[in-house]
C-alpha cells in the first residue's frame, strides 16, 4: 500500500508543478508577470509559514547560517527563478511545454554547479558529455531551425529566443540556490527553510514590480483569480509539502524525476485548455535534455533500478 500511496503521490505532484505552467500563461493574460509571480508567493508565503509554525519545532531562522540560507532561497530560488521565469512564459514563442522543458534542465544544472562548487567531485567524461547534452536540448529550443539548416546565425536576431533563454535564467537560478543551500546546511527543516524563502523572495518580486512600473492592479475575474490561487495554493504550498513528504521516501533522483513528466503534463494540459500544440522541435529539446539526466545520473539511476528488481 505504501508504494501505491507514493506512486500516487508522485503523480499528483507531477500534475501540480506540470500543470502550473499552464496556469502561469492562463494568469499572464490578466497581469504583468513579476507582479504576478509576487502575488502567488504574497499567499503561499502565508500558507508556508502557518503550516511551518505547526509542524516543525524550529518555525523560524534563528542562527546565521540559518539566514544566509533563507537570503539564498529568497534570491535564487524564489525571486530570481520565478521573475525569470514569469516574463518568460509572457513572451512570444514560449509555450507552457517549452517552458516546463527548459526548467526540467534544472537537475542537470545542478550536477553542474555542485561539480563546479566542490573542486574534489570531477565530472567523468560520460557526466560532461551529460551535460552537453543537456545544454544542447536548450539550444534545439532557443536557435530556430532555419539556423540548423543552414548555418546562417543571423536568423537568431529577432527570433523568439529571448524568452527561452530567460526561462533558461531561471533553471540557472534556481540550480544555483539549489546547490549553495545545500553547501550552507543550516539545519533548518525544510518547511520553515522555504517558509521564510517565499516570504522575502515575494518582498523582492513586489520591490522589482514596482521599480520596473508594472501595473498593481488585481482583476477580480474568475480565470485571473483561479489561476492566482491555483498556483499559490495547490502548485506552491500543496506542491511544496507534497515534494518535502516524497523526497523523505525516495530520495534526490527519483524526486528529481518530476522534473521530467511535468513537460508531459504541461504539454497535455496546455493542448486541453489553451489549444497550444507540441511541436517537434520541443519534443526533440525533451528528450535530449532527458538523455543529458540520465548520462549524468547512469549510476544512480542503475542502481535504483536494481533495487527495485528491474534489473539483477
Amino acid at each position: 500500500m505504501s508504494r501505491y500511496r507514493t506512486l500516487l503521490l508522485f503523480c499528483v505532484l507531477a500534475l501540480a508543478w506540470g500543470s502550473a505552467f499552464v496556469a502561469i500563461k492562463a494568469g499572464l493574460a490578466f497581469f504583468d508577470p513579476v507582479f504576478f509571480a509576487a502575488l502567488r508567493y504574497d499567499v503561499a508565503a502565508v500558507l508556508m509559514l502557518a503550516y511551518a509554525w505547526y509542524a516543525t519545532d524550529r518555525w523560524r531562522p534563528e542562527t546565521r547560517a540559518d539566514w544566509l540560507a533563507v537570503a539564498v532561497g529568497a534570491v535564487l530560488l524564489i525571486a530570481a527563478y520565478h521573475a525569470f521565469l514569469f516574463v518568460g512564459e509572457d513572451l512570444p514563442g514560449v509555450t507552457s511545454a517549452s517552458a516546463a522543458v527548459v526548467v526540467s534542465l534544472s537537475p542537470v544544472l545542478t550536477t553542474a554547479f555542485s561539480r563546479s562548487l566542490l573542486p574534489s567531485t570531477r565530472l567523468s567524461a560520460v557526466g560532461l558529455l551529460g551535460l552537453l547534452l543537456g545544454l544542447v536540448g536548450v539550444a534545439v529550443l532557443v536557435v530556430p531551425p532555419e539556423v540548423f539548416a543552414s548555418g546562417d546565425l543571423s536568423a537568431v536576431v529577432g527570433s523568439n529566443a529571448l524568452g527561452p533563454l530567460l526561462v533558461f535564467c531561471a533553471a540557472a537560478s534556481f540550480a544555483l540556490g539549489s546547490v549553495l543551500t545545500e553547501r550552507i546546511d543550516a539545519g533548518l527543516p525544510a518547511e520553515t527553510m522555504e517558509a521564510w524563502s517565499m516570504l522575502f523572495g515575494a518582498l523582492l518580486m513586489n520591490a522589482a514590480s514596482v521599480a520596473l512600473g508594472e501595473s498593481q492592479r488585481i482583476p477580480l475575474t474568475v480565470e485571473s483569480v483561479g489561476a492566482l490561487l491555483y498556483l499559490s495554493v495547490v502548485a506552491s504550498a500543496l506542491g511544496f509539502l507534497l515534494y518535502f513528504d516524497l523526497h523523505e521516501r525516495l530520495g534526490s533522483i527519483e524526486i528529481n524525476l518530476v522534473s521530467y513528466v511535468a513537460p508531459v503534463v504541461a504539454a497535455v494540459v496546455g493542448w486541453l485548455l489553451l489549444g497550444e500544440s507540441l511541436d517537434a522541435t520541443t519534443a526533440v529539446g525533451f528528450l535530449v535534455i532527458f538523455a543529458g539526466f540520465c548520462l549524468l545520473k547512469r549510476a544512480a539511476l542503475l542502481a535504483e533500478l536494481r533495487r527495485v528488481g528491474v534489473l539483477d
